[in-house]
């Protein structure tokens, strides 16, 4: 991509401190900012960059913002709180957020920045954390083409595909959508696997017969052999998901969309998480159904 003059990243946690390092490789300057300073710290000993106090430090001057947090909440804190990035913003810079939060919030925030003459782009990624260290994100953005168009180069730097969905929110919903089929994926897997190892099969067997035919899928043949094993320290958290999946029943209520897969899926994710195994990877949830009777 063609150089650019500054950057500013906001949130180093599992998909930005690589996404922020891919940045600064590409960008002319890059400053971050991280609520836990510490691992600002970090990344700025392995990394081409400056680290910044707070959020509006960071973004003083830069013609592209960029953040990724945990929730609503915590894009309201970094963007509108009294250190946060918009007050430094000035006219003609673009606002890319990168946290899977909620359409509402998205379209609050690009009614917030278009008097200021501020771009906005939602912008919530797909790939996991690996494809966030690859440098091979899916990116399904919300906002106006024209800051879509100045900000794709920049996103380039950590992404493989990009596309521009439709106006504010349409990122997230697009999102929303990707979690749906993600949590299926996970809930067949748990549940057609957890039936094998009931009956007896050989699961080395039944996996190499069926990720190669109409079954298969990236879970499949990514998670398949640690579900089988009872491996799970690592992978998008339980945590993760049940929030992901609490925004998309806020926004299937208010749009009267039917989603019993999504109610099945939030049964099965707090069931694990009310057994303390929160912080391990989804799929932990095949441990559900080998304690039924």
């Amino acid at each position: 991509m063609a150089a650019v003059s500054i950057c500013a990243f906001i949130g180093l946690g599992n998909m930005g401190y690589p996404m922020a390092g891919h940045l600064a490789a590409a960008a002319g300057e890059v400053r971050v900012f991280n609520r836990t300073p510490a691992v600002a710290e970090r990344w700025g000993e392995q990394h081409r960059g400056a680290v910044a106090a707070t959020p509006a430090e960071a973004a003083d001057g830069a013609g592209f913002v960029f953040t990724c947090v945990g929730a609503d909440d915590d894009l309201r804190e970094v963007v509108l709180g009294d250190s946060g990035a918009l007050g430094a913003m000035a006219a003609g810079s673009v606002l890319v957020d990168h946290t899977t939060a909620s359409a509402a919030l998205a379209r609050e925030l690009a009614g917030v920045c278009a008097p200021q003459g501020i771009g906005w782009l939602d912008a919530p990624v797909s790939g996991g954390q690996a494809g966030a260290e690859n440098g091979v994100l899916t990116v399904m953005c919300g906002g106006e083409p024209e800051h879509f168009a100045a900000a794709r180069p920049v996103m380039e730097a950590y992404s493989s595909a990009i596309t521009l969905m439709g106006p504010a929110g349409s990122g997230q919903l697009t999102k929303m959508v990707n979690q749906i089929l993600c949590a299926g994926a996970v809930q067949g897997a748990a549940e057609a696997l957890a039936f094998g190892e009931r009956a007896g099969l050989d699961m080395d067997k039944v996996l190499t017969a069926v990720t190669k035919g109409a079954a298969g899928s990236w879970y499949l043949q990514n998670r398949g052999h640690t579900m089988v094993a009872d491996e799970f320290d690592f992978g998008f958290a339980v945590d993760w998901m049940i929030k992901d999946l609490g925004l998309v029943a806020a926004a299937a209520a208010e749009l009267g969309a039917p989603v019993p897969l999504v109610e099945l899926c939030q049964r099965y994710t707090q069931a694990t998480a009310a057994a303390g195994e929160n912080r391990l990877d989804t799929t932990a949830i095949i441990r559900r159904y080998r304690e039924q009777p």
